[in-house]
């Protein structure tokens, strides 16, 4: 292998590494080097691992989730409430609710939100899937969508395409944090808070 040849597939590995989200040019460099310096414990490894994810991980026709079968092991799982379906943008956001372990239903990933800035409108979406399951025995749908101005973008709009499935549409309760401190919270935040007050 010339040097030259050797030197183009360093820049493509650096230049692959910084197309990952968090990671820079300077980043990618050095993340590149470490594989490099470590191949045998790290850099093989990793890309076996790569390569059989890309083999065998797939996305799950029902909810847009991403597993080794398909449908998934959660949208597969009799245990899980079916009357529910809890709506999320992206797929860590699905995981972040399996991790907390606060609710035992079933998801779907609409792979985004709403931006018409960036081109993306609800045909980008997995929309139509969603209106698709929303029948019985689901009672409920629930907006667990980030707490922007596009995720309320993306809510509204869902919600009016719920309209009239007999499906009640629901949100996540938004304002002060556990533990916040009322001093050191935002105006959005604290303007939500005031909206979702309840009585005890």
């Amino acid at each position: 292998m010339s040097k030259k040849t050797a030197g183009s597939e360093i820049e493509r590995l650096i230049a692959l590494l910084a197309r990952l989200p968090g990671l820079g040019h300077r980043s990618a460099r050095k993340a590149a080097l470490t594989l490099l310096k470590r191949r045998v414990d790290l850099l093989q490894p990793l890309a076996a691992a790569l390569n059989e994810a890309a083999a065998k991980i797939v996305e799950c026709p029902n909810c847009g989730n991403i597993d080794t079968v398909s449908p998934c092991t959660i949208c597969q799982d009799p245990r899980r409430d079916a009357t529910l379906i809890v709506v999320v943008e992206e797929i860590g956001d699905l995981w972040a609710l399996e991790r907390a372990g606060v609710v035992n239903s079933l998801y779907h990933v609409l792979g985004g939100h709403l931006s018409p800035l960036d081109g993306v409108g609800p045909e980008q979406l997995n929309l139509a899937k969603l209106i698709e399951r929303a029948v019985p025995p689901v009672k409920e749908v629930l907006l667990a969508l980030n707490s922007t101005v596009e995720g309320q973008s993306t809510a509204h709009y869902v919600t009016e395409q719920l309209q009239g499935h007999g499906v009640a549409v629901t949100r996540l309760a938004q304002g002060v944090p556990m533990g916040g401190e009322l001093d050191y919270l935002d105006e959005g935040t604290l303007a939500a808070a005031i909206k979702s007050r309840r009585p005890i």
